[in-house]
């Protein structure tokens, strides 16, 4: 580990670069200097991977009122009404900008185009209309490609690959008199093994969510909750993190790690199936396979648990070949590189990890308990996704509040950073001789993750749960202060901290509602609807103290 600690100053510091942190990004760059910060390459992220696209009102068989009221229902109570209008009466004006810049929303063939394109609008679980707007199966690979190549064309945009952000720097961590700021981060250079200071006046979490803390996931291997575990150490608010989406249909193959099976293929038309062929959504919901995810998610794990399955099977093969292939060829194309052929045989799914409905708590604007710290996209809890996330709606949000919050930043002040900041220290950490600590807790944190804290939990579970994670929380601290950090080790810390989080959340919440299924309180509890599950980090020097419920 370099003892050289390069300092950088900018305006704008942004530590993500998918959708949320580009937009913003893109729209600060007008006002000052802005680093972006991303752990692996720019690209890799979720947003990268998405498949299925952007819900927004673009049509006229639809409406503002249809969109939001579709999102409040998936949201089971805990939405925020102001947030879920703002951010979807703002979504077609930030769809238009997208094609402004660049991207090509997959149109409907044969229309007349005088007027303007029609776009080919999906329709997934949960929306009572058609308003997805998609490029083919691969909207996200389209979104990063356009929204980077915007971002390249302003000099005032730095990009910093591999630079893993480590812990966030506030004015009282650093034991300054005045009231307390965030101002930037230590940043682990993972090329160099340098650690490098990034100070700025306006720093804004674009992270991404943390499907890694399950051992199946869709997730890419970044998603491991990086912002919310570094805006939780610098002791801001994280609310409703017992509330993790499952994606229904991730693609069931030994050798396949993490690939999604869009929604969007129900919303075509395709069918959920037992492993004997027979239908059974119907059984659960009367929307079927388009009913909301949470639900989709329970029937699938409730069929395989009847029947003693691995998996089910999701069957489009009654749609015509040269359909299927020409609207999901990504899809198309990967099945049959495992041996599906998707057009001549269904395809065997299971549920995974895919999204976290909490994170830190945030205004529609990004605003954080912290002042100078935002947080948008997937990291944050502004309200919009309640207990479950409307399909689609997350690449909205970041969007929109990617905008909301680089024009906020923009116009607040920003205090100037006078003093001098100490580099990052490293003790007397060494290099460790092995690394089987890491790996092990790894494993082990996922899986009890998946056993107990997963799509239907116990309060037996959760208990067992959590006195599992103290365990491999206390061994991980140890090591972190004992041996110079590396980003497996970041990574562990990190989905340990966020395992903890989630379960004392699913523990404080005493009912079941959207994605929280507990058996033990199987109904929703009227009293506790727009109830926020909030915690912060307990006012200690103790780095392994439990996790607390706060108002």
């Amino acid at each position: 580990m370099s003892s050289n600690n390069p300092q950088y100053q900018f305006d704008f510091l942004v530590i993500g670069s998918g959708i949320a942190g580009l937009c913003f990004a893109i729209k600060a760059g007008r006002f000052g200097s802005v680093a972006v910060l991303s752990k692996r390459d720019r690209t890799e992220g979720n947003t990268f991977y998405a498949q299925g696209g952007i819900a927004a009102v673009t049509s006229k068989d639809d409406s503002i009122e249809n969109h939001v009221r579709d999102t409040l229902e998936a949201g089971a109570g805990l939405c925020k009404e102001e947030v879920v209008k703002t951010i979807v009466s703002e979504g077609p004006l930030r769809i238009r900008e997208l094609i402004e810049w660049g991207v090509h929303f997959t149109e409907r063939e044969g229309m007349d185009t005088n007027n303007g394109p029609e776009y080919d609008l999906g329709q997934e679980g949960g929306h009572s209309k058609r308003r997805i707007l998609h490029v083919d199966d691969a909207t996200g690979r389209e979104l990063v490609r356009v929204l980077t190549s915007v971002a390249d064309q302003n000099p005032n945009i730095k990009f910093f690959e591999h630079h893993f952000a480590i812990d966030l720097i506030t004015t009282i961590k650093l034991g300054w008199d005045m009231p307390n700021r965030c101002i930037g981060a230590y940043v682990l250079d993972c090329k160099t093994k340098t650690i490098k200071t990034f100070l700025a006046p306006v720093v804004v979490l674009a992270t991404g969510g943390s499907g890694k803390v399950y051992l199946y996931t869709s997730n890419p291997d970044v998603a491991t909750g990086d912002g919310v575990a570094m805006a939780y150490r610098a002791g801001a608010r994280i609310a409703n993190m017992e509330f993790v989406q499952f994606h229904p249909t991730c693609l069931y193959h030994p050798k396949a790690k993490s690939f999604l099976i869009s929604e969007a293929l129900r919303g075509e038309g395709a069918v959920l199936k037992s492993i004997d062929g027979e239908q059974f959504m119907h059984r659960y919901h009367p929307r079927a396979e388009l009913a909301p995810r949470d639900v989709v998610a329970r029937a699938i794990d409730s069929e395989m648990k009847r029947t003693g399955a691995d998996y089910v099977l999701l069957d489009i093969t009654h749609k015509p070949a040269p359909y299927i292939m020409k609207r999901f060829p990504t899809i198309y194309k990967t099945c049959l590189e495992y041996g599906i052929d998707i057009t001549k045989e269904p395809i065997p799914v299971v549920p995974a990890a895919h999204y976290q409905c909490g994170g830190v708590l945030a205004d529609v604007n990004g605003v954080t308990d912290i002042p100078g710290l935002y947080a948008i996209g997937e990291v944050a809890c502004t309200g919009l996704h309640g207990a479950n996330r409307l399909a689609s709606n997350s690449l909205l949000e970041g969007i929109v509040c990617g905008h909301r919050a680089a024009m906020h930043a923009a116009k607040s002040e920003r205090e100037p950073i006078t003093k001098p900041v100490p580099p990052w220290e490293c003790g007397k950490a060494q290099y460790p001789e092995e690394t089987i600590v890491v790996s092990h807790n790894w494993e082990e944190l996922r899986r009890c993750m998946w056993d107990y804290v997963g799509i239907v939990r116990t309060n037996r579970r959760l208990d067992r749960a959590k006195k599992r994670i103290v365990m491999i929380l206390e061994e991980i601290n140890e090591y972190y202060w004992d041996f110079f950090v590396t980003p497996d080790l970041l990574e562990l810390r990190n989905i340990a901290t966020l395992a903890a989080i989630i379960v004392e959340s699913a523990m404080s919440r005493k009912e079941s509602r959207g994605l929280h299924y507990n058996v033990d309180y199987p109904k929703p509890d009227p009293t506790l609807a727009n109830k926020d599950t909030c915690i912060r980090r307990p006012e200690t020097n103790d780095p392994i103290l439990w996790p607390q419920p706060v108002p």
